[in-house]
């Protein structure tokens, strides 16, 4: 059975979308690169969906990356065992060839649209358009105003924290857990394990236990274990483990999960709306390292911060209601059969990678 794992190159946050994409792989070591371009509703998910389906069958690993605007949609498919990808390249993720037909591609889904009939619908297309977009500004205000009341909490907390009591722990942990591999240093590929999304926040744990069956759970309310898991990072890169490290959307200089998985390790954030739920091999309580004052306050900001990412989640979903009615207009002037004739056409080719 192929190996299958779920993450994402895009997020949502109080800084605007989080891209990842540029890292989506190492371009230096790849073989095949598909970029798809074209626009709204003209086969790109089902195109991917495709690709993942081929490659699931044919046994060989797959990672499905999927959208912070929809994350039942994807935004690429890599396939590492055969050093190849495809990805949707278009706005607000633009990719370009960095050495073309070499090894990168444009796969052009423009193609398929009825050029004529989707001319007749213009005005119903900028309609939409416009009031998608004016939804993800609206989104991005309310994530931003929850994030600067949340900082204010987080800076609170942090003046009591017993960082000396945390780093005791994650010198053991490395003493204990992180065996050197050999003198090279490890390779680190960066994904976001998830998003606040129209559905609200959706995180792919999931593909934590696919990787990795020993995981310890920071249970951390008030963002302090960020130090720990970079100075976890560190180690293992230094003692030649590949890792993947997944930021924090909201503070890419913030590790929030780490995943070592040719140790079978991880180390995962949890917290309320983000909560790993299952039972971890140690679970190390952050929220007990702290003398916390200000309760009353601290619950205030709470709420208010949930208050205003539900805001934002409405937005979102007003987003989603009109990229959806979107697609449903150009949806008839697609040649469905003939995108998924051409992604047979590129899963034939990549299959022939495997021989």
């Amino acid at each position: 059975m192929a190996q299958v794992t779920n993450f994402f190159v895009g997020a949502n946050s109080g800084e605007g979308f989080r891209n990842l994409f540029s890292e989506m792989v190492d371009i230096e070591d790849t073989y095949d690169f598909m970029v798809l371009k074209g626009g709204p509703g003209v086969g790109k998910n089902t195109f991917m969906r495709e690709i993942g389906r081929a490659m699931e069958e044919a046994g060989t690993a797959v990672e499905y990356l999927w959208c912070s605007g929809d994350p039942d949609s994807l935004d690429g498919v890599v396939l590492p065992e055969l050093r190849c990808a495809v990805a949707d390249g278009t706005s607000p993720h633009v990719i370009e060839p960095q050495y073309p037909a070499a090894v990168d591609r444009y796969v052009d889904l423009g193609r398929f649209y009825d050029l004529t009939a989707a001319k007749n619908a213009a005005e119903e297309v900028k309609t939409r358009t416009h009031a998608y977009k004016a939804a993800y500004v609206r989104a991005y205000h309310d994530l931003k105003a929850a994030r600067q009341v949340e900082l204010d909490a987080v800076a609170s907390v942090a003046k009591s924290f017993d960082a000396e009591r945390l780093d005791r722990r994650v010198r053991g942990i490395i003493a204990r857990e992180l065996r050197s591999r050999g003198d090279q240093s490890g390779r680190t590929t960066r994904r976001f394990l998830g998003s606040v999304t129209h559905k609200g926040c959706v995180w792919r744990f999931d593909s934590v236990d696919v990787l990795c069956p020993k995981v310890y759970e920071f249970a951390d309310t008030w963002e302090l274990a960020g130090g720990a898991l970079a100075r976890l990072h560190a180690a293992a890169a230094e003692k030649g483990w590949n890792t993947i490290v997944c930021p924090a959307p909201e503070d890419l200089s913030r590790i929030e999960h780490l995943l070592i998985p040719g140790l079978g390790l991880a180390f995962v954030t949890s917290c309320p709306g983000m909560d790993y739920g299952k039972k971890p091999y140690r679970r190390i309580r952050l929220d007990a390292m702290t003398e916390t004052e200000g309760r009353s306050r601290l619950r205030f900001q709470t709420r208010m911060t949930a208050l205003l990412r539900e805001e934002a989640i409405d937005a979102l979903k007003d987003a989603k209601r009109n990229h959806d009615a979107l697609e449903a207009v150009y949806n008839p002037y697609v040649d469905f059969d003939g995108v998924r004739a051409q992604a047979a056409l590129e899963a034939g080719r990549l299959l022939s990678y495997l021989k």
